[in-house]
């Protein structure tokens, strides 16, 4: 489909794109874009693209400078490459999601618009083909700040498609000494070994969840139920008052049982409602994977475990530039994502690819190609 070049309005930017990555959201899209404008006009947002729009996808990109629009301070310079938070001010007025709109086109083209107050300058000449991955690195970012992941905590990372895989590179970026992936793909299980995993399990053979009780954590209510009456034998045997002693011991955070984080990466009907039966007590369960469809937990198990669960999704500013700048000093290395890059009359044919596990994780799109 053949377009003019877009025209950028005050504050904006031309940038001609150099790299733009295939999103889990784009191959949704083509199913569930209906449901997903439904849910975000309830929470009052109604510029979603729905099925019957004409759309340019695309909200992982890179790209270098063209242009500026009237007005516009030319604070990055024509030349410069950038990358930018997908957020275009529309000639509505309105603020719209670039890529996953009809009023911001995407990136799945040779030219698009960004917010020059949210574009980023790409430091230390990092390539288009890492620079292209700020923003699902900055996604896996939020969601490990949000895990509130000690390094001495296990992380258990279900599911290693694209988002699974930077959860567990930002992992490893963190510090977090213990990390253990599940996925029923072999090829996926040997991405998440490049990228950092500790131990990448097959669901099918093996549980993500053996052998936690060896890292302290309770995994039997007996277990629990053992901690509490044993503690409070142990306190009462003390030649003092045991109430001062538990509150210690509470505000150092010993006594309680804590568990694991859990980053549920798959987003299908079920999977959470798995995680919060097999996973040990006090486990906290940030939910990454977008599930598009209706799904169904049990409270009571959750409740009983008193298991923690954390919906995330994006990322901020801040976070998106702190991960661009973590790619360019070599602190984290995304590279292992990718499997293939296609020019734009590949598009169709990676959409079919990337229903493939064994053959990709994330594939990118080169308009000069």
């Amino acid at each position: 489909m053949e377009r003019d070049d877009p025209t950028p309005g005050k504050g904006q930017l031309l940038v001609d794109v150099t790299r733009c990555g295939i999103c889990g959201s784009d191959l949704h899209a083509r199913h569930h874009a209906d449901a997903v404008a439904d849910i975000a006009a309830e929470f009052g947002y109604s510029g979603l693209m729905r099925s019957g729009h004409e759309v340019v996808l695309g909200h992982e990109f890179c790209g270098v400078v063209v242009d500026h629009g009237p007005k516009t301070r030319k604070k990055i310079k024509p030349g410069t490459p950038v990358v930018a938070v997908p957020f275009l001010r529309g000639g509505d007025g309105e603020v719209h999601t670039i890529g996953l709109s009809p009023h911001a086109p995407g990136a799945y083209a040779e030219r698009m618009l960004v917010e020059q107050s949210l574009a980023m300058p790409v430091p230390n000449g990092l390539p288009s083909e890492l620079a292209v991955l700020t923003e699902p690195m900055a996604v896996a970012f939020h969601a490990v700040r949000r895990g509130e992941v000690g390094k001495k905590t296990v992380a258990i990372v279900i599911g290693c498609g694209p988002i699974g895989l930077a959860v567990i590179c930002m992992l490893k970026a963190q510090g977090v000494r213990r990390v253990v992936a599940s996925d029923f793909s072999a090829t996926r299980r040997a991405l998440a070994v490049r990228c950092g995993a500790d131990l990448a399990v097959d669901p099918a053979a093996e549980s993500p969840y053996e052998d936690l009780d060896r890292h302290g954590y309770v995994v039997r209510a007996p277990d629990l139920f053992e901690m509490a009456v044993g503690g409070m034998e142990k306190l009462r045997r003390l030649p003092l008052p045991w109430e001062p002693v538990y509150r210690a011991a509470e505000a150092l955070g010993v006594g309680a049982p804590s568990g694991p984080v859990v980053f549920e990466c798959v987003g299908v009907p079920g999977v959470i409602d798995q995680i919060v039966a097999a996973a040990p007590m006090a486990t906290r369960v940030v939910v990454v994977g977008v599930c598009m469809e209706g799904d169904r937990i049990r409270p009571a198990m959750a409740i009983n475990k008193e298991v923690d669960l954390r919906f995330v999704i994006g990322y901020t500013p801040i976070e998106y530039r702190d991960t661009l700048h973590m790619i360019a000093e070599g602190k984290v290395d995304p590279a292992p994502l990718v499997t293939g890059t296609v020019g734009l009359d590949g598009v169709d044919d990676a959409f079919s690819a990337l229903g493939d596990p064994e053959r990709h994780a994330k594939i990118l799109i080169d308009p000069k190609r």
